[in-house]
């Protein structure tokens, strides 16, 4: 059991959505609120210091270890405020955009999608193996959850820092871990690596994108939370009644209301539309969002229903149009776009999902985004305190 569990009044959470270059949206997030954490507890005050579980998809993933992983200090490798940049700066590079006009670049992305990955992954993959080196999954500075598919087994593998550090062959390196979660179908090389425990067995992973399994993660964090108290009472008599839930939830946008695709359409397509249509992904589109939506209603279910449904806040913008609502259109106007957008979504009313229209709604009377995060650090510097006082 996580052992900061046993001291909580209220065990927290964040979960992060995939959505490539998008993951600009909650970055922008993440920064308001560390910036409300310092302001409250120093300037060394970091994300990972107030979360139990931080839980991110693809490149949620990536921003999870950024997040967590430690550097030589024993500290996080990235401040809140700096992973917005790491997406400004890697991003073409990662994603390097084509000369041609729209159209050739239309079909060169289409015969891409036949003839192998749209990119190449090799800069992505120097990259993240220079940043967190032989970094594993039992190092992270606090617990992660970190969703991929394993296309071989045809099966979710979810790498957990309770995991690896109970099973030498899942405490995989977490450069590793970012390549398979974020390895996008169509867009990036799935991602094989072995892991190997001191009596020398090994095992193997043929992993892709962590979206096809969870692309919003926090019904991931939840359900451990739940077992982890369960066991716990279950050995030690620890009742978990008073345990409840703090829980940030942050999507990277969607382009619900562009209404991109329609059933009569849809109706006459091959594989090859399926894969790439009217400048978008129909078939990654759906899965994404389905799995977005249906894990929000869900939560959302369960909060009301422990009747602390003030204790979840999910963040999500639905409106995006054009180059905004894309994965890899990584050209210097689009990136700076998702900046702003990042930084509206914080000034707008919170919001929640409708599942008979697939949107968000405005709710009256619960403020901003920003004014709610507000309320979040503050939370979450009461509960840290409670527990350094223990």
């Amino acid at each position: 059991m996580c052992p900061a569990f046993a001291k909580a009044k209220m065990v927290t959470v964040l979960a992060l959505d995939g959505g490539g270059i998008r993951g600009i949206i909650p970055s922008v997030i993440l920064g308001f609120l560390e910036s409300k954490l310092q302001e409250l507890d120093g300037p060394n005050a970091r994300i990972a210091d107030y979360f139990d579980i931080i839980s991110g998809t693809s490149t949620g993933g990536l921003v999870t270890t950024m997040l967590t992983a430690p550097n030589q200090d024993n500290r996080p490798l990235y401040a809140a405020k700096d992973i917005t940049n790491f997406y400004l700066e890697e991003s073409p590079k990662i994603f390097p955009q084509s000369r041609h006009t729209k159209f050739v670049s239309a079909m060169t992305s289409l015969f891409g999608s036949v003839m192998g990955p749209k990119y190449d992954g090799k800069y992505l993959h120097s990259r993240i193996n220079n940043l967190l080196g032989d970094l594993t999954l039992k190092q992270t500075l606090t617990h992660v959850i970190i969703p991929t598919f394993d296309i071989k087994l045809l099966q979710p593998v979810i790498f957990m820092t309770n995991d690896g550090k109970k099973n030498e062959l899942k405490n995989a390196r977490l450069a590793d871990i970012c390549l398979g979660t974020s390895a996008a179908p169509t867009y990036l090389p799935a991602h094989y690596f072995e892991t190997t425990d001191s009596k020398g067995n090994t095992r193997s992973y043929d992993l892709i994108d962590g979206g096809v399994a969870a692309n919003n993660p926090t019904m991931l964090a939840i359900s451990q939370i739940r077992k982890e108290l369960l066991m716990a009472e279950i050995e030690f008599g620890n009742s978990s009644e008073n345990k409840k839930m703090l829980v940030l939830s942050l999507g990277t946008g969607g382009a619900k209301f562009a209404q991109r695709y329609t059933a009569p359409a849809a109706s006459k397509w091959g594989v090859l539309n399926w894969l790439y249509t009217n400048g978008g992904t129909p078939l990654l589109d759906s899965y994404d969002h389905a799995s977005a939506d249906v894990v929000d209603f869900h939560v959302s279910t369960l909060f009301q229903a422990l009747r602390c449904k003030d204790n979840y806040l999910r963040i999500q913008y639905d409106s995006l149009t054009g180059d905004a609502s894309s994965v890899d259109v990584a050209t210097t106007e689009n990136l700076q776009s998702l900046v702003e957008i990042g930084k509206e979504l914080l000034k707008k009313p919170v919001s929640r999902v409708n599942l008979d229209t697939g949107k968000f709604e405005e709710i009256e009377g619960e403020g901003t985004n920003e004014e709610v995060l507000a309320n979040f650090a503050k939370l979450l510097a009461e509960e840290r305190k409670f527990r350094l006082n223990q």
